[in-house]
């Protein structure tokens, strides 16, 4: 189907709805080095105005990518709930968008839409909205989710506290997890990614992690982020796993690429859950995402990398989650070149996310040779918070020495809890009360100099 539309007097014509998505999105080096992006910012602007005409039916109507040959597209349309859309069945992208940021969508609303929406759905109407638009829309989107706490309340900001280590030392580990717990970071989850993926390493790690949790009682989870392959083999084997992980994309073919399908993630979390290691909840799995994957693999379509990795929002949905990741700056400048496209991009994966009624968290981040640097993660880091991200990444001075990349650290959870009044995961926060880490007094956090005696045989045994 053509789409058309005349501005300043010009006729612009797109060939499908496909097309028109990827000349609409903000700019951005990935589409350009795919060559479907707008080839100057007029006719983004007209596709923009297009786009906003078209009716949210017609993606239910054109798929972007083939039904037949691609199983991300089939479950998006098969599991697609008509009751849940009908309320706004009869909206135009643009309609969409004016309802969205009406007083009528309340998050009660939204959370009753969260199944009648499509990917593509979210990602359109994201391409004619300002960063002021999606942060504020995010932000009335509430995703809740419990293994042994609860993510996502109103007020609160968790953080994965991610101890890496380049050769997997057990000893410097349990160092780096020390320093994060003592600035209240890791109740999302205690999270390593192995330098060495073999099942006797995975092992080890995921041993320490348990007896750190038990021993010292605290209401968080583990995660060991290697292949579902190999957490699978390891449940199999009652190895103490927490949370699944894998990453994962937006076509059946890039999820090739990373080695899965929807049926081995099906077998990985219906592994996870017969451990039965939550205590309040049963939410198992972690996911991480990043546009550009898609692209990165050759496995795109032609599709932008934005509605690319909304369609990855899909795949976790469909796994009850109690973490969603997107790593909005780790693939590289080739996606997204400098700070202005990081940022924008984690606005738009964090609302899409949310309108999908996925648990959104981010890591803001960085390569060294990308355009970008840490004062523009303080930026994106700020307006993430202010839109109710549920969860962020707290790692030793920014720096992971295992991955090589720029991303938050523990003192930067500590600056957005306090600027903004933010909480932990209320049991994770009573837990660190009782330790004598964090006292709240009116709302302001307050942290010991000294690190309580009893932590000091972690780094000892």
């Amino acid at each position: 189907m053509l789409y058309q539309i005349n501005v300043a007097n010009q006729h612009y014509v797109f060939q499908d709805l496909k097309t028109l998505m990827a000349k609409a999105t903000p700019s951005r080096t990935g589409d350009e080095l795919a060559g479907i992006a707008a080839r100057d910012a007029t006719e983004r602007v007209a596709a923009q105005m297009c786009l906003a005409d078209v009716p949210l039916k017609q993606f239910l109507n054109e798929a972007l990518i083939d039904y037949e040959k691609d199983e991300v597209t089939q479950l998006i349309m098969d599991e697609h709930d008509a009751a849940a859309f009908y309320p706004i069945s009869h909206f135009t992208v643009g309609d969409f968008r004016n309802w969205l940021l009406s007083d009528e969508a309340s998050t009660e609303q939204l959370q009753m839409l969260q199944a009648g929406l499509t990917p593509e759905m979210t990602a359109a109407v994201s391409k004619i909205m300002r960063n002021q638009d999606l942060i504020l829309v995010a932000k009335k989107c509430r995703v809740v989710t419990q293994f042994r706490n609860t993510i996502g309340l109103e007020g609160h900001l968790s953080t994965r506290l991610q101890p890496n280590h380049p050769t997997d030392d057990l000893l410097g580990i349990s160092a780096s997890i020390l320093d994060g717990l003592m600035y209240g970071n890791g109740d999302a989850v205690i999270g390593i990614n192995p330098a060495t993926d073999n099942l006797q390493n995975l092992t080890e790690l995921l041993k320490l992690l348990d007896y750190i949790i038990h021993e010292y009682e605290i209401p968080t989870q583990s995660c060991v982020l290697t292949h579902v392959s190999s957490g699978i083999q390891l449940a199999n084997k009652n190895v103490p796993i927490d949370l699944m992980f894998q990453s994962i994309a937006g076509s059946q073919d890039a999820n090739t690429a990373f080695g899965i399908s929807l049926a081995m993630l099906q077998e990985g979390y219906e592994a996870a859950l017969s451990l039965k290691r939550g205590t309040v909840g049963q939410n198992v799995m972690y996911f991480e995402t990043g546009q550009g994957s898609a692209l990165s693999s050759n496995a795109h379509h032609g599709v932008d990398q934005q509605t690319m990795e909304a369609r990855a929002y899909a795949v976790a949905r469909k796994f009850n989650p109690f973490l969603v990741n997107t790593v909005v700056g780790f693939i590289g400048p080739e996606y997204l070149y400098n700070g202005k496209q990081i940022i924008r991009a984690g606005l738009e994966d964090h609302f899409c996310g949310k309108l999908l009624g996925v648990p959104m968290g981010c890591d803001i981040c960085y390569t060294n040779h990308a355009d970008a640097d840490q004062d523009d993660m303080d930026v994106l880091l700020t307006l993430l918070a202010n839109a109710g991200l549920n969860f962020m990444m707290g790692i030793p001075g920014s720096d992971d020495v295992m991955l090589n990349y720029q991303t938050t650290s523990f003192h930067d959870a500590l600056y957005i809890r306090q600027l903004l009044g933010l909480k932990p995961a209320p049991e994770f926060g009573a837990w660190l009360e009782q330790q004598g880490i964090l006292k709240q007094q009116e709302k302001v956090l307050q942290w010991p100099a000294n690190v309580p005696e009893k932590f000091s045989k972690l780094l000892m045994s």
